[in-house]
Parts: C-alpha cells; structure tokens; sequence
C-alpha cells in the first residue's frame, strides 16, 4: 500500500473514532488545553498553506498529515465549557477533520488551489467558532488584520485617495489591537516586533504618499505591507 493511501486509511479511521469522543463532558478549566493543542495543529496548517503559495505539493502534503494527527490529538480533550453548544462545537470538530482528508484528496489530485481554499476555510471556521463564544485568541485578530490588508491592496493602482486613506487607519488599528491581544512573551518575540513595527512604519509613510498623490510610492508601501501581513499570518495566523 503507497505511503498516501495508508495515510488516507489512517485518516478516515481516526475520522470514524471522533464521533464516539465528542460526547466527553464539559470543563471549566480546559480551554488552555485546547487553545494549546489547537496552535499545534494550527503550526503544521500555517506551514502548509506557505507551501503552497510557493508550489510545494509534497511538503505540504506533509504539513497537511502533521495537522491531521495534531488534530486528532485536540479531539481527545473534553470540550470547554467556554463552548457551550455541544451540538456547534461537535459539527466544527468533525467538519474540521472530514475537511483535512478531503484536502489531502485533492491535493492528491494535483489541485493544489483547492486544497488551500479549504485550508482557509478551516481557519475561518475556528475563528468563528471562537468568536461566537467570545475566547478570541491573536490568530483571529491576524485574521482579521489579513482581511483588512486584502481590502487595502485592492485598492492599489487606483485613485480613491479617501478610501485608501480610511483602509491604512482601519489596517493600522487592526495592527495595534493584535499587538495589545499578545502575550507578553509574543510581543518580546523579535519576529513579532520586526513585524508589526515594520508595518507600523510603512504605514507612517501613507498619509505622504496620499497627500502628495504619489502612486509609486503608494505601490511600494503597500507591497511593503503586504509581505508584512503575509508573513504575519505565517508566523501567527
């Protein structure tokens, strides 16, 4: 038997044992558990979805298996009690894990644009189960500055000065608000400070580049930007 299709039996035999573990109780106190065993799943996903902007099929294929065991692992722990719709908490713990097999079938397939689809749909989707249960964590605001950055760069090349403006301050406070959600260590990280400072001070050159309407400069700020908020998500999405 190949080393995928093995991997795809291991899968789907870990997927069929989800549903009898999703019945564990409630606990207060189990939310740090499952937020630490979540980032670890989360890493492997981070990387994946880098492999494959770049075309790394099989490293991310890799990544992809690496997730699906680290996810395997947060389905063991009881559900928080932060969470409080059993039923909600059960559909995005499985859809979780159905969505990581499909990935691997498509990206089988040579489909690596589908299979990063569906990489960014898992994570909006624990974003939003988050969210709803108010126990937002850093990678949902950098979420949130990706989202933020999206609309930004759409924006370059064209001459709606006022809403260029109003999309760096709204990038900007997105910015300031992840940096303040971080921990202590994070903040210190200096990843993390080269990050969020270089962007911060990109940033600071905006309103010059408005007011002077200079759209080369525009172009290489937001450019500038972008590799920042890509990075940002690497590292901490």
């Amino acid at each position: 038997m190949c080393f995928r299709a093995l991997n795809l039996k291991r899968a789907t035999l870990a997927l069929a044992m989800l549903l009898a573990l999703f019945e564990l109780p409630a606990r207060a106190g189990d939310l740090d558990d499952f937020n630490t065993a979540v980032e670890a799943a989360m890493s492997h996903h981070r990387v994946a979805a880098g492999y494959l902007r770049t075309g790394n099929i099989d490293l991310a294929a890799l990544e992809i298996e690496g997730m699906r065991e680290a996810w395997a692992k947060v389905s063991t722990l009881p559900r928080p009690a932060a969470f409080q719709n059993q039923e909600r908490y059960t559909a995005i713990m499985l859809e979780t894990a159905a969505a990581l097999i499909g990935t691997t079938l498509v990206l089988n397939m040579g489909r690596a644009d589908v299979a990063a689809e569906s990489l960014d749909k898992i994570r909006k989707s624990l974003s939003d189960l988050r969210r709803e249960n108010k126990v937002t964590v850093l990678a949902d605001c950098v979420l949130d500055a990706n989202v933020s950055m999206d609309a930004l760069f759409a924006l370059d090349g064209k001459t709606d000065w006022e809403s260029l403006s109003a999309g760096a301050e709204s990038y900007r406070g997105t910015l300031q608000r992840c940096e303040g959600m971080a921990s202590e260590r994070v903040r210190r990280d200096g990843e993390f400070r080269r990050l969020i400072d270089g962007a911060l001070a990109s940033l600071a050159q905006v309103p010059k580049a408005i007011e002077t309407k200079d759209a080369d400069l525009l172009h290489r700020l937001l450019i500038e930007l972008r590799s920042f908020d890509n990075l940002l998500a690497f590292r901490f999405g």
